[in-house]
């Protein structure tokens, strides 16, 4: 009875990192969409969203039922109740791709990004899905001191957006205000995203030694920036992803 008790938790726990690794698929695929104007891998995120649904009500069911018919405790109670918590987390990010997805499809056959803006949403679908990949690992390997390392990228994440909206209201601003409406829901989506998968990091830091740990950042104390901090910041963002684009650009130009 205890090996089968072991081996529904450990199924559980499996498909909670499943659950992870699609959303962090439909991201990927849903930046793609984004960035290539391809309306085929947007509709493919917009049909996952079908197995997500699936897996958060079974993931859901088999935890409470292992709470009702199996009343763990200690470690096992942490692991039955984070994965409960999970769900939530999960499912969010797998909807958050679908609001990226549901953006170029609106927007098919334009494209949704003016061109200069690209650059920052390759670098952000970059890191959210390097997140989402890395919450995976951590769900799997129970691993607390690689899931406190999750907090530092999701900081790009939010320097980011702020950048984005600095050229949205700083700077002449030439694409309109539909233009300006889908680049600020699109910061927040990835801004998001990025957010649950760091939320997934602290309950497998809770899960693995039973203290709910709020990751570190770079700013602990919550104090906002100074303008002349927030500008610096802009500024090497800028210059670090105009010279990636340059980089694949010319590295694509000389690939023949």
């Amino acid at each position: 009875m205890r090996l089968v008790y072991s081996e529904e938790l450990t199924d559980l726990a499996t498909s909670m990192a499943r659950m992870c690794a699609l959303a962090t698929d439909d991201m990927e695929l849903a930046t793609h969409a984004l960035l290539q104007v391809d309306l085929v891998a947007a509709e493919q995120v917009l049909q996952s969203s079908t197995e997500m649904a699936r897996l958060a009500t079974e993931n859901e069911e088999r935890g409470f039922a292992l709470l009702a018919l199996q009343a763990p405790v200690a470690r096992d109670l942490r692991q039955v109740v984070t994965s409960i918590q999970l769900v939530q987390d999960l499912t969010r990010m797998g909807t958050l791709a679908g609001h990226v997805a549901k953006i170029v499809r609106r927007r098919h056959p334009e494209s949704v990004l003016p061109e200069p803006v690209n650059g920052y949403f390759a670098e952000m679908g970059r890191v959210a899905i390097s997140l989402g990949r890395s919450a995976t690992e951590v769900m799997i390997s129970r691993d607390a001191q690689q899931a406190a390392t999750l907090a530092h990228q999701d900081d790009a994440v939010d320097d980011l957006r702020r950048h984005l909206f600095t050229l949205l209201t700083v700077r002449e601003w030439k694409w309109g205000v539909a233009a300006a409406v889908d680049v600020t829901l699109l910061g927040r989506f990835y801004e998001r995203f990025a957010d649950h998968a760091v939320e997934v990091a602290q309950r497998v830091i809770f899960l693995a030694t039973g203290e709910y740990a709020t990751l570190s950042e770079d700013n602990p104390d919550h104090s906002s920036p100074s303008t002349e901090e927030l500008v610096r910041r802009f500024n090497e963002t800028d210059r670090a992803y105009r010279a990636r684009v340059a980089g694949d650009a010319s590295g694509q130009g000389s690939s023949d």
